[in-house]
């Protein structure tokens, strides 16, 4: 395995240190990677979460958004197994262009997209990010979160 590939597998994170948002970029990202029923059990999950509509249309994105990175990227997406506690060096990439994307950060989406795949492809990714991102948006705005009481200080990271 070159460095280069191996350096975009590279452990830099927990996912359990992501936000929903985040977190459910990677993870849908593994099942679309995982194929066959793991494709089945995302789209299930859309339309659970969106309905059938919408569910079916945060599907379609998925699709061309991993199609799209597949197809034109600068080098294959390396992502860890579906059950990996693991945040590797290019989902990190991934979820952070998702998030961004998904709060109106058009053009951090875009310098992320820009890393993934080809110039010519990354305003294609990053509209692609932005529709994904609102989807999982909307839902993880229908899950309440669980307070603890104890909020740190925004400006302490670790």
């Amino acid at each position: 395995m070159s460095s280069q590939t191996s350096r975009g597998g590279a452990p830099v994170g927990r996912l359990a240190d992501l936000s929903p948002i985040e977190a459910g970029a990677v993870m849908y990202l593994r099942l679309w990677s995982d194929g066959g029923q793991s494709r089945v059990d995302a789209a299930s999950d859309f339309q659970i979460a969106l309905g059938a509509d919408m569910g079916h249309a945060a599907m379609m994105t998925l699709d061309r958004l991993c199609s799209l990175c597949a197809h034109h990227g600068r080098r294959p997406l390396i992502r860890h197994g579906l059950g990996c506690s693991c945040l590797g060096a290019d989902e990190n990439c991934f979820a952070q262009m998702i998030a961004s994307a998904s709060e109106g950060a058009r053009e951090d989406a875009m310098m992320m997209a820009s890393l993934i795949v080809r110039a010519d492809f990354a305003p294609a990714l990053a509209s692609l990010s932005e529709e994904l991102g609102l989807a999982l948006r909307r839902m993880t705005s229908a899950v309440p979160m669980p307070t603890t009481g104890h909020q740190p200080p925004a400006t302490v990271l670790h």
